[in-house]
């Protein structure tokens, strides 16, 4: 049995069934409660889509407090990759099950990272049969990029956005990811926000918000 993932979220702000699904996936030692605050931001944006960011599914194993994806006791790439691996089919079934609640398909769903939940986010996306509308990740890196080319099934187009001074994940994995994604023809642009470390800035707020709105009308949604 999977865990079951649940968190925080934000109807639509036209309220009624929403026509759009933004999920949240937040980093390391935090819970749902840090990202649905970008919610208010986006809203007026993408005022028929709901927002839901869910708790990751372990406790964090490095703080008293907070969730995480998987464990970074081990920072080896092979321990990396195991450990996104195996929370990857509890996403894909959270992701199955909050489409399915609002009758919606993988052309209505932007999946929004930030770091770990970036990593999350760029690994399970792209293996799904059906393509999402987008990838937005904030702050991650591609993991799994040597098998990605036998692996990828759908290829949504994706939005990096990175600090220049990132202390936490290397500003460089931005650029490593951009050729592992280009390398099988996903459509991939990028932001540098110079001098941010590890977070979210003002101009990542507004690019991001900006690129939600265009995968969504492209899609004619």
């Amino acid at each position: 049995m999977l865990p079951t993932l649940t968190g925080p979220s934000r109807k639509s702000a036209a309220g009624g069934a929403p026509r759009q699904l933004v999920i949240l996936l937040h980093g390391l030692g935090a819970d749902g409660n840090d990202l649905i605050g970008l919610a208010p931001y986006w809203a007026p944006l993408l005022p028929e889509a709901e927002f839901v960011s869910p708790d990751a599914p372990f406790p964090c194993d490095m703080a008293p407090f907070g969730r995480q994806w998987f464990s970074l006791q081990d920072r080896s790439p092979q321990s990396i990759l195991a450990g996104v691996r195996a929370a990857a089919p509890i996403l894909d079934a959270f992701i199955d099950d909050a489409l399915k609640a609002r009758n919606l398909d993988e052309s209505r769903l932007a999946l929004v990272g930030f770091s770990q939940g970036t990593m999350m986010s760029l690994y399970v996306g792209l293996r799904r049969a059906k393509a999402l509308a987008g990838i937005l990740g904030f702050s991650g890196a591609l993991i799994g990029a040597e098998s990605l080319p036998q692996e990828i099934r759908s290829r949504p187009p994706v939005l990096l956005i990175h600090g220049d001074s990132d202390e936490i994940v290397p500003f460089q994995a931005m650029t490593l990811a951009g050729q592992g994604l280009k390398a099988v023809g996903v459509s991939v642009e990028s932001l540098t926000c110079p001098g941010l470390g590890h977070g979210i800035d003002e101009a990542g707020l507004k690019r991001g918000g900006a690129f939600l709105r265009q995968i969504f009308t492209a899609r004619g949604h």
